[in-house]
């Protein structure tokens, strides 16, 4: 599983970031991705998580040909991330921006936002109700959902 910047920042927020250690076990990320999170965003939720969990694994990313021309049309974490899932094969990839899923659709990355991960936690019973945890991300992480998405989300985790 490669990670891009936004899912590990919301979880940490609200202090759930162990659910991607709980569903993928290790998490990849490219070293634009831990710039962003533990040297720019320093002393905001992930910084000490990313800096000192093991099961997050920080990794520059060979192809940087392919970065720059992502980087056309994504920042340099959402370009490295997806270079390096490619590079790595990963089997999924994590990431909610809408552009950055348009590329790496391209790419046959196969790719999952943040509340699909938060419904595969919930059936796989690592958290009880997606309501509670999404109302977390909105209220403290400031995560947009749209009321309809919101209310699919629900429907798809059967609450």
């Amino acid at each position: 599983m490669v990670s891009n910047t936004s899912p590990i920042v919301n979880l940490a927020a609200i202090g759930r970031l162990d659910l991607l250690e709980q569903l993928y076990g290790t998490v990849i990320i490219p070293q634009a991705v831990y710039r962003e999170i533990v040297v720019l965003g320093a002393g905001q939720p992930g910084a000490m998580e990313v800096s000192t969990l093991v099961w997050i694994e920080a990794r520059d990313v060979m192809n940087r040909a392919l970065v720059t021309a992502l980087q056309t049309n994504l920042d340099e974490g959402e370009a490295e991330a997806i270079a390096l899932a490619i590079e790595v094969g990963a089997d999924l990839f994590l990431l909610d921006e809408r552009r950055g899923r348009s590329v790496a659709s391209s790419f046959g990355l196969h790719f999952v936002g943040l509340l699909g991960v938060l419904i595969e936690a919930k059936h796989k019973g690592y958290i009880s109700g997606v309501k509670s945890v999404l109302d977390d991300l909105i209220a403290k992480a400031g995560f947009w959902v749209s009321e309809q998405l919101y209310a699919r989300v629900l429907e798809a985790a059967v609450e």
